[in-house]
């Protein structure tokens, strides 16, 4: 975890007394509502269908006990009693009333959280593979750069105005769990022949109304210069990004309409006027910033203690082990996903009694650290092996113990029509739909590993591009139709869906997706061919010929 200072404790006091008297002054009618709209969306407030939005930041996706009782307790007693959980590691909390966010903001801001840059045309929150410092995979810990571009970017006055939104995904391990291709800024922590450690840099991922797979433009980029190479893309990028068309106004498209190499070119000839001054990062600027995150002091533990072997036992916790469990790296120590999607509950909610009841087990068993994954599930990363029996009973007494990690029923959706203004079609009932069709754990094991991502519009929230199968709201003629895309995927592999067929009605989209599920178990070439392996190996056709005789 990264210690705060009183600097930063200062600095969110204040914007939240600036914040208070904003809106005292638009409750008084001295400001209009669309004079009030860039200083609230500079806090993460958004107007929604039903009310205003309160979006919070969770820097690349950590927590600690303290922070997520606050939350909470803000949604406890300011919304109606739940958070949301979103694809861009953040919380949502819909149902705020104007006159008192403030006081959820100062609530927030006594615990170091806030939520500046979750919303305008600016670097947004930088977010990080869930398992960051945890697992054996990494290089180096991510959180550490990603920190360091937290500090840099926050009110940065150059990039607080830019064409568009900004995201920057980083990740250090072989295997992304970050979905770094399909950012702004993806970076891969990695080292080179000589052992040195540096980042290779792609640019112009993303999804939206134009999706796009990031290109590489530096192989290799030596820690020391990742400020200044940044400051070189955002200089690019706001010098030449359009602004008269807000369709068109994404990094993704300047990249893709001049061409990689000529933005690399580009990148380069900026980077050499500026590298090497006030943004080079010094050995001790770097070992400053690392030595304020605090690790857990871990016991030398054996793996497979007698409480776990003992346990495993028990067919309903072998069954969550064998689900959402993961390989630490210290000896006796693991990796504990937690889902949000219990089957028939919108994906990615947890209760303020849920988020007290995680808070509570971060305390007793996980140093007081929790994890907020892209999927919008949470993580506890650093659990002694001998407690996971315990665990796993407190969490199942909390309804957060569903054993569908990655399964097909572990559905990332957007909010959608239920809450969004952007939204032209559901998200959520859609997801909860298609969950109860595969409640069947067993059923869904046998189908294995299978993400669908559900999004309510073309803005992509819930990535349905690179979702195994992705399902997309669409408005037609006043009625809601849903694409349906399959074969893409968010990791280190990444690449975008392909069309299905024509959109279908609401009602048919669960049913489609059954067919297109029971299609791959019958075409599979065998129980370990995934979904996405047997997409790549047959293309769609198979899929549409079948499933569309079917409607």
């Amino acid at each position: 975890m990264y210690a705060y200072d009183e600097f930063d404790r200062a600095f969110l006091a204040e914007r939240v007394d600036e914040f208070r008297d904003q809106v005292v002054r638009r409750l008084s009618g001295a400001l209009t509502e669309d004079e009030f709209k860039p200083l609230r969306l500079m806090n993460g407030v958004y107007l929604q269908l039903h009310a205003y939005m309160l979006r919070i930041a969770i820097p690349y996706g950590t927590l600690n006990a303290d922070q997520l009782r606050r939350m909470a307790h803000v949604a406890r007693t300011y919304d109606r009693g739940y958070g949301h959980f979103t694809t861009r590691q953040n919380i949502q909390f819909n149902w705020i009333k104007l006159e008192e966010l403030p006081e959820a903001m100062a609530a927030l801001a006594e615990v170091g959280v806030h939520g500046i840059q979750t919303s305008g045309n600016c670097i947004r929150n930088v977010t990080t593979d869930q398992w960051s410092g945890a697992t054996p995979e990494e290089c180096d810990d991510p959180r550490i750069w990603a920190e360091i571009l937290r500090q840099y970017s926050t009110l940065h006055p150059e990039f607080t105005y830019l064409p568009r939104k900004f995201k920057i995904a980083i990740t250090a391990a072989a295997h992304d769990r970050a979905a770094t291709k399909v950012h702004d800024v993806g970076l891969r922590l990695h080292r080179n022949a000589q052992g040195e450690l540096g980042f290779e840099v792609l640019v112009g991922g993303g999804l939206g109304r134009t999706p796009f797979v990031g290109k590489s433009i530096r192989p290799f980029l030596p820690v020391r210069d990742l400020l200044s190479y940044i400051e070189a893309i955002m200089r690019v990028y706001n010098q030449y990004g359009r602004r008269d068309n807000i369709y068109k106004a994404r990094i993704k498209i300047l990249v893709h309409e001049i061409g990689a190499e000529a933005f690399a070119k580009a990148v380069e000839a900026e980077w050499e006027a500026i590298r090497g001054g006030a943004l080079h990062l010094t050995d001790e600027m770097i070992a400053e910033i690392r030595g304020r995150f605090i690790y857990p002091a871990f016991q030398a533990l054996e793996d497979d203690p007698a409480e776990l072997v003992a346990a495993l036992k028990d067919a309903r916790f072998a069954t969550w082990y064998r689900n959402s469990v993961h390989k630490h790296k210290v000896p006796g120590h693991s990796i504990v996903t937690i889902s949000l999607k219990p089957v028939g509950a919108p994906p990615g909610d947890a209760t303020a009694d849920q988020m007290d009841v995680v808070a509570d087990l971060a305390d007793d068993y996980g140093f007081g650290e929790i994890r907020v994954g892209h999927e919008q599930n949470l993580c506890l990363p650093n659990i002694a092996q001998k407690d996971l029996p315990e665990l796993w009973r407190r969490l199942d007494a909390a309804g957060l113990a569903t054993p569908n990690v990655n399964l097909v029923n572990d559905i990332i959706a957007c909010p959608g029509l239920d809450y969004c203004a952007l939204a032209n079609a559901r998200a959520i009932p859609v997801a909860q739909e298609i969950a109860k069709r595969f409640s069947d754990l067993d059923r869904a094991r046998g189908i294995g590993r299978l993400h669908i991502n559900i999004s309510g519009c073309i803005n992509a929230c819930g990535h349905h591009h690179v979702g195994h199968i992705g399902i997309l709201g669409v408005e037609k003629n006043g009625q809601e139709f849903y694409q349906i895309t399959l074969g893409g995927r968010a990791d280190e592999h990444a690449q975008l869906g392909t069309l299905l067929g024509p959109a279908v009605s609401y009602e048919q989209v669960p049913g489609l997706i059954e067919d297109v599920v029971d299609t791959y178990m019958e075409l599979r070439a065998g129980p370990h061919e995934l979904f996405i392996d047997t997409v790549a190996r047959l293309g769609v056709e198979p899929f549409k010929e079948r499933v569309y005789a079917a409607h």
